[in-house]
């Protein structure tokens, strides 16, 4: 059954703003009559897209819920210009190879959250279209952008914009024509869609309001200027998200490593569930809302249960568990809570070696020379030591002799005890603990 797409991201947290909501509102009602098509853009300036951009994905995994039709567009011209928004300082301009690579490996994130999606909702939902902007700007002329564009555009308005006003009046910043036009390319493309592909709403974080009405009020002005006589106001609206930040006043999706990424290659699916796992009891509730498709009910009963028992941690390990299920699948989403486990407890011998590097990355790490584990192999006491495991060969004995010693989760007994290429996990780790939890990873080459 079709959502009603307002009232879903209104309780969920991820309505911010919209134009004309009264006729936004009646233009997204009866779906199965009128499918409406709402766009969101993506910046292609890297390789994979961070879990701040799944807050527009999001958006338009509910569109989809809702019966109206997704569509992306991958910023392939826009990205070898640049968006001021959030940005103290002027981007460095990348290559056209280097956009259309980074927009060739974003594609498979939407593809992944939508079959993700469907499978959650048990339902087929409309899938995306994917265009790329590049298609319709690299044959725009100076001439005809500056004769038929820009002339709807009031430059008083357009240094109103928050980002431009800071770069404006930031002394050692500035902002070049270049990125100072991106409202215009960005404005054109909602025109283009409208005109070529029927798309009548734009989605987008917050701090894109102001490119998002720009886009708005040209597709009316340039509707305008072509039929003076016509009344009629073509249907175009605009809608945000707010800006997700956490009650702590840190930065949402950094972590001591760097940004959490949509792509495996970047953030290991078991990063990324460790991500929401450590989730603050002042988050999760408003996490849940955002990041998975949990129902108002079982969201609500998480809630309660964060306030009566936070020990359990019962909403952070949901938000984990649909998260990473959303993006990587069910079956990932428990291969990375057996890992978590399987670290608690150290059996960690049968884990995948993407799998075992991944639970293990975050735990001191050393590497030493593959030939020494030949023969006789590395005296276990000496390596303790080596590993700062343990201060001196003597607390080591003790170590060992107290049995406080585990190799790939075999616990050790005997002081005498030596390291041989048999050890090795997947040809090349050894994985060292004292204790429950003191890790060292030892990487033989």
């Amino acid at each position: 059954m079709a959502i009603d797409l307002l009232d879903e991201l209104t309780w969920r947290g991820l309505l911010h703003q919209c134009t004309h909501e009264q006729e936004l509102r009646a233009h997204l009602g009866e779906p199965d009559r009128h499918r409406r098509r709402a766009y969101a853009g993506f910046d292609p300036t890297a390789d994979s897209l961070t879990i701040g951009n799944l807050v527009p994905i999001m958006l338009l995994v509910h569109v989809a819920r809702a019966g109206h039709e997704p569509v992306v567009v991958m910023g392939g011209g826009t990205g070898l210009i640049g968006d001021p928004s959030g940005k103290t300082a002027e981007r460095q301009l990348r290559s056209e190879d280097e956009i259309a690579a980074n927009v060739r490996a974003q594609q498979p994130i939407f593809e992944r959250i939508f079959e993700g999606a469907a499978r959650i909702e048990q339902r087929e939902i409309p899938r995306p279209l994917i265009r790329n902007n590049l298609d319709w700007l690299r044959d725009l002329g100076y001439i005809q952008v500056l004769r038929d564009i820009g002339k709807h555009f009031s430059v008083n308005m357009m240094i109103q914009k928050e980002s431009i006003r800071e770069r404006l009046h930031g002394r050692d910043q500035g902002i070049s024509y270049t990125e100072f036009s991106y409202m215009i390319l960005q404005a054109y493309d909602f025109w283009h869609l409208h005109e070529h592909e029927g798309v009548s709403v734009q989605l987008g974080g917050s701090d894109q309001w102001g490119n998002i009405v720009a886009g708005v009020d040209l597709i009316r002005r340039m509707h305008a200027s072509v039929d003076a006589t016509d009344h009629d106001t073509p249907e175009a609206y605009g809608l945000t998200a707010p800006l997700v930040t956490k009650a702590d006043g840190g930065k949402f999706g950094k972590t001591e490593s760097g940004a959490v990424w949509l792509s495996p290659e970047r953030t290991t699916p078991y990063a990324y569930h460790q991500f929401w796992l450590n989730a603050a009891d002042e988050d999760v509730g408003r996490f849940l809302r955002i990041f998975t498709l949990l129902p108002r009910e079982e969201i609500e009963h998480l809630e309660t249960r964060v306030r009566e028992n936070p020990g359990a941690r019962e909403a952070q390990k949901a938000l984990a568990h649909h998260a990473t299920s959303l993006l990587y699948g069910e079956d990932e989403a428990v291969a990375c809570e057996q890992a978590a486990r399987a670290l608690f407890s150290g059996e960690i011998a049968h884990l995948p070696e993407p799998t075992l590097r991944a639970v293990l990355a975050e735990v001191p790490s050393s590497t030493h020379p593959r030939h020494t584990l030949d023969g006789e192999g590395v005296a276990l006491v000496d390596l303790l030591v080596e590993t700062a495991l343990a201060s001196s060969k003597r607390q080591a004995r003790e170590f060992l002799q107290a049995g406080s010693i585990a190799v790939n989760g075999r616990r050790i007994q005997g002081a005498d005890a030596r390291l041989t290429s048999a050890d090795l996990l997947h040809g090349s780790l050894i994985a060292l603990r004292r204790g429950k939890k003191a890790w060292h990873l030892t990487i033989w080459e």
